[in-house]
């Protein structure tokens, strides 16, 4: 006999750090980027696509210089030899755009633009490999008016979607007054060892929040190791150099212009530095003319922002209601989107300086705070009412009927499977329908239609114990004309809606 051969199937699973997005979440994230889609509009900023995929070599800082730029990016090559990247943000694509458009653009060039962005980086609990980003950013525009607009836009968008003033802080700092204070301990210059150690002290300052003052000193010195005893290189400072950029982390101030003051002892005579303590005065001039509080967007020396291609204001936008943490603990929510001035980032590609400033909302992480907050519940979509098929060949009449439902504005589906009468129930009870019309021979003949109030049914259900009484009482059911039928799903509809 002979042997069959074996079926091999493809297991049914979704890629390792990405995931699906059901019904409900699309719609409440949907909800929460039309929100934020008209703060950027009253802004006077225009929307923009760019392709998810780019040439590897308009990316920039992400590749290693070794033959497959696969770090950090998802990268092929076409069939022209060339390399082609999955875009890791929505930055570098509008540096791309503008460079390619340039002469043709407005000046100063705003728009805003939301999608997917991807990282091949190690996934993680709550970090995936595919996220949503939506940013805002006007290029062409000096500073400070443009940051001073971005750091609104990113107060109003949270206040927009229903966060309470002292649920949030946008936090302001500015590069220069840092780079005022490592000029004052010997690191300037474009050596790119200068600029390897630079980019270190960013990022150890960068985990302030998660490792503290102790964890930074480590990192700004020879180097910390974390619990699993993986190490982490230093930026090699000696003590008074780390303790002097953790004291400039550590100013603060009863207001903005308070913080500023403070400042000047710590930059010194720095020109670089001077020049962000007159940049950041000139957006705290602006803020105050706007009516923002020292509340809602605040001076922070601690933000740093970890990426290089910053070279003026940073920002970073934090809930700071407190929430139970992976591990347990409790704290602030924390970062739900971060950004700032980007002078060189064209200049890549025009050999021009062209300044830029921007914000870039973390959707989904935005997402799961407003969850926690219940601030997603006005959005939810009602579930449709279900026309059921009693018989096949009048399927034109149940088409006819549904169609009179939805011009009459009511979400509705004509059940467009094989089942019979006993499964059409359990699927419009498992997509949650507020009713079902039923219309068979009999109803056909007297030209009326029966409609079952399937959440007043379910209620009923829970005071009857009798199988017969059940039948017999057919609870939160009605007959009524043809006529009538959109005026009674209406009814049912609206009555739902309203509990």
């Amino acid at each position: 006999m002979a042997k069959k051969n074996k079926v091999i199937r493809p297991k049914a699973r979704v890629p390792r750090g990405l995931r699906d997005v059901r019904a409900h979440e699309v719609r409440a994230m949907e909800y929460m980027l039309g929100q934020i889609r008209q703060v950027y509009d009253s802004y006077g900023f225009e929307p923009l696509e760019t392709s998810a995929f780019e040439y590897s070599d308009a990316l920039g800082k992400f590749l290693p210089d070794d033959d497959r730029p696969n770090e950090g990016v998802f990268s092929f090559q076409d069939d022209d030899d060339q390399w082609v990247s999955l875009r890791y943000d929505l930055t570098a694509p509008l540096a791309r755009f503008v460079a390619e458009n340039y002469d043709g653009l407005p000046k100063p060039f705003r728009r805003y633009q939301t999608g997917p962005v991807w990282r091949n980086e190690k996934p993680g609990p709550g970090r995936f490999r595919q996220f949503m980003q939506f940013d805002a950013d006007t290029v062409g525009a000096p500073a400070p008016v443009a940051d001073a607009e971005i750091a609104m836009m990113a107060a109003d968008c949270l206040d927009r979607l229903g966060i309470a003033r002292g649920q949030y802080i946008v936090r302001v700092n500015n590069r220069k007054i840092l780079d005022g204070v490592l000029e004052k301990i010997g690191i300037f210059g474009n050596d790119p060892e200068v600029e390897l150690q630079r980019l270190t002290v960013l990022r150890a300052i960068d985990k302030l929040d998660r490792l503290g003052p102790d964890g930074v000193r480590q990192l700004l010195r020879a180097g910390r190791k974390d619990v699993t005893g993986d190490f982490t290189k230093g930026a090699g400072l000696n003590d008074e150099a780390a303790q002097r950029i953790l004291t400039f982390t550590e100013v603060t101030g009863s207001n903005r212009l308070n913080v500023l003051a403070n400042l000047n002892d710590v930059v010194g005579d720095s020109s670089t530095g001077q020049e962000g303590i007159a940049e950041r005065a000139g957006m705290h001039e602006l803020l105050e003319a706007a009516g923002f509080e020292d509340d809602q967007i605040a001076f922070d020396t601690s933000v740093v922002r970890g990426l290089g291609y910053y070279t003026g204001p940073v920002m970073e936008a934090e809930l700071t209601f407190e929430t139970e943490g992976e591990e347990g603990g409790v704290g602030r929510f924390g970062s739900v989107g971060g950004g700032g001035r980007y002078d060189g980032l064209v200049q890549r590609f025009k050999g021009i300086e062209i300044p830029a400033t921007g914000f870039s909302i973390g959707v989904s992480r935005l997402y799961t705070a407003l969850e926690h907050l219940g601030a997603l519940s006005t959005q939810e979509t009602a579930a449709p009412v279900i026309v059921l098929v009693m018989d096949r060949d009048r399927l034109a009449d149940y088409q006819r009927m549904t169609t009179q439902l939805r011009q009459a504005e009511i979400r509705a589906e004509l059940y467009v499977g094989a089942s019979g009468m006993r499964a059409q129930m359990k699927y419009a009870d498992r997509r949650g329908a507020p009713c079902v019309v039923i219309v068979g021979e009999d109803e056909f003949a007297a030209g009326t239609a029966t409609v079952k109030d399937l959440v007043e049914g379910a209620e009923l259900s829970q005071h009857i114990e009798d199988n017969v009484e059940w039948r017999s009482g057919r609870p939160a059911q009605q007959t009524v004309s043809r006529d009538g039928l959109v005026a009674c799903v209406k009814e049912i509809v609206s009555r739902h809606r309203a509990k």
